[in-house]
């Protein structure tokens, strides 16, 4: 770190360090700061110390209202709004009014859900510097698996005990359009009854939201610039927002509003080329409304690479187990090619098998059997799967 300035201030090298120290604290995963994340800023930032000045005011809270944020970084009124507007549009902050109408600042992590997402998730230039924050957040996700192998017995009660990141919304019709076979759950005398279950058709949670945006799949478009087309082939227009998400994505550039009818048409392409419904809510509280969906496939999606690779758990809450008919199944894999986490194989008869913990409920294998072996049995579950070891 460089010596302060000689009245005492922070040198702009300081500053950056600074800022990347409490951007870290952010979010659900708190990163180290490193060389890395400092040049993230840097490629974001540009040196507009007034802008690092602003992130470096919510170093004891990262979630600030316009009177708290004057006092906290003794800036103007009008300073903050333009200062607070820029790092909105950088994907640093989120600038939103609270349900009663308070505008309320927030400081964004560098992912999940933060920077990486929001720069990726709008139109791309194509130029050096997308391919260069391209290039540092592979980085930076190579540095924390690094970290998170060296550390894995003391992290794995953490992981255990985390909450779902997101939530399986399953695919309900086959390619022909016919229902998916529910198997209902099986309720006793002494089964609660008091069991709120969240929304489980995609039309239902479209239904409920009168502001939706839509905008680019982050993982596919920052595989794309690195050179990694995804080999699916799948679309790339349908990561969605809702409600107050939708409101912040369409203001900075990052989605485009559409209607319910638009969103229920991209929907059905997702699930057309086999995507899986992720939806997210606030604080993983399922009872809380949806803010967004990502549609994702098996070979771009950061949740599955990152589990894939050693990184994260992949830590997911679905209503839904598939269940294999094998006196159905023909055993032609095309279930095995489809499933997102690799849950389903042949066994020695040539016949699909189920790897209970590692089904998201998704639904994708169903919709695409050939035979119609495959339906859906009800039930909560939290399916937890840890990173896998590395030599």
């Amino acid at each position: 770190m460089g010596a302060e300035k000689s009245d005492g201030r922070l040198t702009l090298s300081q500053k950056y360090e600074q800022a990347a120290s409490i951007i870290s604290r952010q979010g659900i995963l708190p990163l180290p700061v490193s060389n890395t994340t400092v040049s993230i800023l840097k490629n974001v930032i540009e040196d507009k110390e007034e802008e690092l000045d602003l992130i470096c005011a919510f170093a004891r809270k990262g979630s600030q209202t316009l009177e708290e944020l004057k006092e906290s970084s003794r800036l103007t009124e009008k300073q903050i709004e333009i200062l607070a507007a820029n790092l909105a549009a950088k994907g640093l902050l989120f600038n939103q009014p609270s349900s009663s109408g308070l505008m309320v600042f927030r400081l964004l992590p560098l992912m999940n859900v933060g920077l990486l997402e929001y720069k990726f998730m709008g139109p791309l230039k194509g130029d050096k510097k997308e391919l260069e924050l391209a290039r540092l957040f592979e980085k930076l996700m190579s540095e924390t698996r690094d970290q998170i192998q060296a550390n894995y017995e003391s992290l794995g009660p953490i992981f255990e005990n985390a909450p779902p990141v997101d939530r399986t919304v399953p695919a309900r019709t086959n390619q022909e359009g016919k229902p998916i076979r529910i198997i209902p759950v099986q309720r006793t005398l002494g089964t609660p009854t008091e069991v709120i279950v969240p929304t489980q058709k995609i039309e239902e949670i479209i239904e409920k939201f009168d502001e939706i945006a839509v905008g680019y799949c982050f993982c596919r478009q920052r595989r794309a610039t690195l050179g990694e087309p995804c080999k699916t082939g799948a679309p790339l227009q349908n990561c969605f927002t809702f409600g107050k998400s939708a409101r912040h994505t369409v203001s900075q550039g990052f989605a485009k509003a559409v209607t319910k009818e638009e969103a229920l048409r991209i929907m059905k392409e997702a699930e057309n080329a086999g995507l899986v419904h992720k939806a997210f809510h606030p604080g993983s509280n399922t009872d809380r409304p949806e803010t967004s969906i990502c549609n994702c496939c098996k070979d771009c999606c950061d949740g599955v690479r990152l589990w894939r690779e050693g990184t994260l758990p992949l830590i997911n809450a679905t209503y839904f187990l598939s269940v294999i008919d094998k006196e159905i199944c023909s055993g032609c894999g095309t279930c095995v090619d489809r499933c997102p986490t690799d849950a389903i194989s042949l066994d020695d008869d040539g016949k699909a098998i189920r790897d209970e913990a590692h089904c998201l409920g998704c639904g994708v294998c169903a919709r695409f059997c050939p035979e119609g072996a495959i339906a859906l049995k009800e039930g909560l579950r939290r399916v937890f799967l840890p990173p896998p070891r590395k030599a």
